[in-house]
């Protein structure tokens, strides 16, 4: 039989290093004659016979070219035509199997045109493994972007983790890679096997696999995620309907490895958690849920932060569709989900996105631009269309495909700036010669654009610790673009206050009050976070002064001021009920601590805050607006008093919120007020039913015509010690 290969050419096939395979194998015809040739390389096989698969006849057996195994036989002047083979492997047996190089290209025009353009936002629907049928044959087609490869081949089981087998075809034009694998399925581990232009071999997980393996393996796995059929609509259309921003928002943060644990501190799965964590946030009055990152992460001591699967929700506690289970029953119980996203940083394990053609194709190569020194991590390169293009469709993947309802950007200000936490010299100014990473700013601005024209409902929020204005402003007024910033100043400020002894609160009263000179420059949210209660830090309960009654009444006044203060808040597990020890990752809340009294109190106290938080407007309509918000004393340093009032959108329709931040119970303590009726206490820190001394005010508080605070009248009241109480105007029918 005529070879119409070099041998030079064969060589490069059975080596891995032909840069075109499906040019070589699979059916072709010979230009200078109507000829027809397959082709097959099929290491450890004795014998390949070609089979016609319309009538099930023979073609003939493949001449072996080279016993490491190599074929080709010449059908002579035949028409294209659909075919298989029946391999005999070196160990005798037999086997039917369909020739991978047959099937056609499984990019469409359009897609290697948008994905070349860097602007494919439904990217994941086309790189990856997706199960699927191809003329009749069902199958699994893989694709991955790698430019600069010399080769790139599926490898898994189903070829012995062979990278010569399954070499993939390269799209010029976009810098793809795929192929379609036949009779393998859902389940199938697999790995992309990249060979460098050095001839080093790298093995990779899929950058946009939909799920992997349990680490410490780090194998992706082929997974359909179009089968689950959702229970939301009615969640998901009332939130079209309705922004967030004048509703209330009480986020219940949660790290779903240590939220809890099973006897032998096993992880809960997702669908374990749906039947215990969503009816605890329902019980406990919140309105959302934020998971820490769930994204797939090789390292449980990085709380899910150090991402290598930007669309595979992490294994350890399931599926993905176990993970749209439990967000499902969140949105049949009326919770909202958000979940912490990454595009700030990501790992260098060799499997993940590092180097990964050989080249940093999605990392900078300049270390003082695309390493993180803080977290030995990499930077993604926001400046090239693909990488921006690669996390815009990340976020939307969550969004869209897991109805998650908010992403919660991490490490912002790691992003906005080139010099963050860098020395002189170990950075690169921007091209006006400034600090700004302008790439990345312009990647965050689309990001959110296309959250908020292609979500509805759904929004972002920004971890952002520093001045940078117009966080949470639209990109049309220059903005960011984020719906809501974490007001980190207000966390830092106020925790310091209330560290201090109440003797000496008097000294550092502007920390209390310094909030409200910019409570209205963004769109806030309040956070007491997982980042308050590691790292040494302590636990909220360890922050306070004094013995023990005093550190869970502190704690309680001190969460009453923050559920009344204007901006939306969250709250880590464990800090509605006052564990007493730094979180540990690797263990589960303290529960038991709710056999005793006093955490017992405090968990009562957080859940009545919620439901009251929830029940008035007042304390979340107009809460990014000074309208919403006035001070009646602000400036009584000497007592540690503060009182102000909340406003709804409704005339009239206001709360009186007075917090005492020493020990010392005041009597007869006169507040200035408007009107001339009736006031009632409705929320009281010192309760007994949260541990507390249960000094209170009965009944109602009339109103004087004695002026006070600025105002025409005032009532007196009773200030428990280290206590926030609120009061209600009541007006007769």
């Amino acid at each position: 039989m005529e070879n119409l290969l070099s041998k030079e050419e064969m060589d490069a096939i059975i080596n891995g290093d032909h840069g075109n395979v499906f040019a070589v194998l699979g059916i072709h015809r010979n230009k200078g004659s109507k000829e027809v040739f397959i082709r097959a390389y099929q290491p450890h096989t004795n014998s390949i016979e070609v089979i016609n698969k319309v009538d099930g006849s023979s073609l003939g057996f493949m001449e072996k070219l080279d016993e490491r195994g190599f074929y080709q036989i010449n059908l002579g002047a035949a028409d294209n035509f659909s075919y298989k083979f029946r391999i005999e492997n070196d160990k005798g047996e037999k086997y039917e199997q369909e020739d991978v190089y047959r099937f056609p290209c499984t990019l469409g025009d359009i897609d290697v045109y948008l994905l070349s353009e860097g602007n494919h936002l439904n990217m994941y629907k086309i790189l990856g493994a997706h199960v699927r049928e191809m003329e009749g044959v069902k199958g699994v087609s893989f694709a991955i972007w790698a430019p600069n490869a010399k080769r790139v081949s599926v490898v898994g089981a189903f070829n012995n983790w062979d990278g010569r087998v399954n070499v993939m075809r390269k799209n010029i034009n976009c810098g793809v890679w795929d192929i379609f694998i036949p009779n393998i399925g859902e389940g199938e581990l697999y790995k992309f096997e990249v060979k460098t232009h050095e001839n080093y071999i790298l093995t990779k997980s899929d950058p946009v696999g939909f799920y992997a393996e349990k680490r410490p393996n780090t194998a992706s796995v082929v997974y359909n995620i179009d089968k689950y059929i959702w229970s939301d609509n009615d969640w998901m259309n009332y939130r079209e309907e309705h922004n967030s921003f004048d509703k209330p928002m009480s986020i219940y943060e949660v790290h779903l490895g240590s939220w809890r644990r099973k006897e032998d501190n096993e992880f809960l799965t997702y669908r374990e958690l749906a039947d215990t964590l969503v009816p605890y946030v329902v019980n406990m009055g919140f309105t959302h849920v934020e998971f820490l990152p769930l994204a797939e992460h090789p390292l449980d001591a990085s709380w899910g932060y150090q991402v290598v699967g930007m669309f595979a929700p992490t294994s350890r506690f399931g599926t993905p569709d176990d993970l749209r289970y439990l967000i499902d029953k969140f949105h049949q119980a009326g919770i909202a989900v958000i979940m912490d996203w990454v595009p700030a940083h990501f790992p260098k394990d060799g499997h993940g996105l590092v180097e990964l053609d050989g080249t940093h194709l999605y990392e900078h190569a300049d270390p003082r631009k695309g390493e993180h020194k803080d977290w030995g991590t990499k930077i993604y390169n926001y400046g090239r269309n693909e990488v921006c293009n690669f996390l815009c469709a990340s976020a939307l993947y969550w969004l869209k495909e897991f109805h998650i309802d908010g992403l919660r950007v991490d490490a912002v200000a790691s992003m906005l700036y080139l010099d963050y936490s860098r020395k002189p010299g170990e950075w690169i100014p921007n091209n006006h010669g400034g600090n700004e990473n302008l790439e990345a700013i312009s990647f965050i601005r689309k990001m959110n654009e296309l959250v908020y024209g292609q979500c509805k409902g759904a929004f972002t929020c920004a971890e952002e610790s520093t001045a940078w204005p117009m966080v949470s402003r639209p990109t049309s007024m220059g903005g960011l673009g984020f719906g809501y910033k974490w007001n980190m100043g207000w966390m830092n400020d106020t925790l310091r206050y209330i560290s201090h002894e109440p003797i000496h609160r008097k000294y550092h009263h502007g920390m209390l009050t310094f909030g409200l000179l910019y409570a209205f420059n963004e769109n806030f949210i309040l956070p007491i976070s997982h980042d308050e209660v590691v790292h040494g830090k302590g636990s909220m309960l360890a922050k306070m002064p004094g013995d023990e009654w005093q550190k869970f009444a502190n704690l309680r006044a001190y969460y009453g001021f923050m559920y009344t203060h204007p901006g939306k808040k969250l709250l880590f597990m464990g800090c509605e009920f006052g564990q007493d020890w730094e979180w540990n990752s690797e263990e589960g809340l303290r529960w038991f601590l709710l056999n005793y009294p006093m955490y017992k109190g405090m968990q009562n106290c957080v859940r009545d805050l919620n439901l009251m938080y929830k029940g008035n407007a007042p304390l979340y309509q107009i809460d990014f607006d000074y309208r919403g918000f006035e001070w009646i004393e602000h400036s009584n340093a000497n007592d540690s008093v503060i009182t102000y009032i909340r406003k709804g959108e409704k005339p009239g329709d206001y709360l009186i919120v007075a917090c005492n931040f020493t020990p010392v119970v005041r009597y007869n303590y006169r507040i200035g007020v408007y009107e001339g009726i009736k006031y009632q206490e409705i929320f009281n820190s010192d309760d007994v039913n949260y541990w507390g001394s249960g000094v209170k005010n009965e009944g109602f508080m009339n109103a004087e015509d004695i002026s006070w605070n600025d105002k025409p009248r005032s009532i007196k009241v009773t200030l428990p010690p280290l206590s926030t109480i609120v009061i209600k105007p009541i007006r007769e029918e």
